[in-house]
């Protein structure tokens, strides 16, 4: 016989048994581990990352590399969001109220093409007068930015909440260019 085809035959069984061995060399008859973390497969280096309990399956070789974590689930985020309104002065935003988690804040979209700094200030208006306003620079130039509210523990529903962003030049007259509102109406429905 060829001594190459042997020694792949050969390889291919050590591969094929090491789940085999890891399994008898793993934890005792009782179930508790043997306290020598892990028998054959500490003792050839390897590490068996998978058994979390003496109960736990043993992986195979081909499928004892770590796996990649897939996304952690995002909490659900409920939005109530006004109509994205632009101005001629070359400011555009859409103000939103976001819900998730038990917590209630604003959020402003913007777009800056005026050629000049802005300030911005947001407020969320809650049930029974409660009141969150943050404000937020907004530079110049074409890339769209948010401002954000520090998130709130919700009273009541989502629907007794609104969120309104004011865009103005930060100056002594402090010319308003822009309001946006979570409940503005539509261009259209005035």
């Amino acid at each position: 016989m060829n001594l190459r085809l042997i020694g792949i035959g050969a390889g291919v069984l050590i591969i094929l048994s090491l789940p085999l061995a890891g399994a008898i060399a793993g934890p005792d008859f009782a179930g508790r581990d043997d306290g020598k973390g892990g028998g054959l497969f500490s003792a050839l280096g390897l590490s068996d990352s998978s058994r979390t309990s003496p109960a736990a399956p043993v992986r195979s070789a081909s499928t004892a590399d770590p796996q990649q974590p897939g996304p952690a689930e995002q909490p659900r985020t409920d939005s109530r969001c006004g109509p994205e309104l632009s101005s001629p002065h070359g400011v555009e935003a859409q103000t939103c109220v976001l819900v998730g988690e038990a917590q209630t804040w604003g959020r402003s979209y913007y777009r800056n093409t005026s050629g000049r700094a802005l300030d911005a200030v947001l407020t969320v208006m809650g049930p029974a007068g409660r009141t969150v306003q943050i404000r937020c620079a907004v530079g110049a130039g074409d890339e769209p930015g948010l401002c954000e509210t520090p998130k709130e523990a919700s009273v009541g529903g989502p629907e007794g909440y609104s969120a309104v962003a004011e865009f103005a030049v930060p100056d002594d007259e402090g010319e308003l260019l822009l309001r946006s509102g979570s409940n503005s109406p539509a261009p259209g429905d005035r």
